[in-house]
């Protein structure tokens, strides 16, 4: 556990995403839950050790199963963005492994069994702020990555968490993204109001200004390439623009499957939601 900020935590030594934990006198804020079942037991042993008030609250910087999957198990109230609870109510009750190759890290392991979702609690819609101290957190809406994206800041200790918004040495997920509100939501890091900002990564911890712009770069590259392929992908040209967006990235050769088929099944969907909606802009 690291310590980036008085009484603020993260944590990237489990698989998944990057952990966060802020203990402030009224109780303990934690952002995204590891899936394991047993990093969620180390992880509950590790935040009993900070100390602060007793209530918890868990937020969750977007739906998905990588960052949700174990926030049951870790008995706190869950606030989300209200489109997160809006996937929610459209998955079964029970997740039960099984493979479905998105170029996730849950899908790395065996022995997940079957675990109940545990849905927002409180949700909101634009923006939101919590005050257990003297100082404030602040949630908003910051789609592109994926629906119901959002980031927590800190103002007063000039922190952001942008979960999968910025990635570190690993492709982003595409299969739910929008492309042009994600460039939009990583220009503003660079305006005055983030310029100096330290940025928690969902995925990698603390992220350097070169990585913000690596992401940008990978992004408006991803999207040229989609306009020169157009509006549909022979499985030929899937592999050579897999192949083009991984050669801007130092993928461990362990890692090299797994984000291939990441970047396979996103842009197969994203490619299937942009033919679905041209449909209907045909028929409307």
């Amino acid at each position: 556990m690291q310590e980036i900020a008085d009484k603020t935590f993260i944590e990237t030594s489990y698989p998944g995403v990057t952990l966060g934990a802020i203990y402030w006198s009224h109780g303990l804020i934690l952002l995204d839950a590891p899936f394991r079942a047993e990093d969620s037991r180390a992880w509950r042993s590790s935040l009993l050790n900070l100390g602060g008030g007793v209530d918890r609250l868990l937020i969750n910087l977007d739906a998905h199963y990588d960052r949700t999957l174990g926030v049951r198990s870790m008995d706190c109230t869950v606030i989300g963005h209200e489109q997160q609870a809006d996937i929610f109510r459209n998955r079964p009750v029970t997740f039960k492994s099984q493979n479905i190759d998105t170029g996730a890290d849950w899908e790395q392991y065996n022995g997940l069994g079957s675990i109940r979702w545990a849905p927002p609690d409180i949700t909101f819609s634009k923006r939101m702020v919590i005050h257990w101290d003297e100082k404030s957190i602040v949630l908003e809406h910051r789609p592109g990555s994926s629906p119901g994206a959002t980031w927590v800041s800190i103002p007063a200790h000039k922190l952001v968490f942008v979960g999968d918004a910025v990635v570190i040495n690993q492709p982003p997920f595409l299969a739910y993204s929008d492309l042009s509100d994600w460039l939009t939501c990583l220009q503003s890091l660079l305006e005055p109001e983030f310029i100096d900002y330290t940025i928690i990564s969902g995925r990698g911890g603390i992220a350097t200004h070169h990585d913000l712009l690596h992401t940008i770069d990978f992004l408006k590259k991803t999207q040229q390439l989609l306009e020169i392929v157009g509006a549909h992908i022979t499985p030929t040209q899937m592999d050579d623009l897999v192949v083009e967006l991984l050669s801007g990235i130092e993928v461990p050769v362990q890692r090299r499957l797994q984000y291939e088929q990441r970047l396979r099944y996103g842009l197969s969907h994203y490619f299937d939601r942009r033919s679905r909606e041209d449909k209907t802009e045909l028929i409307d």
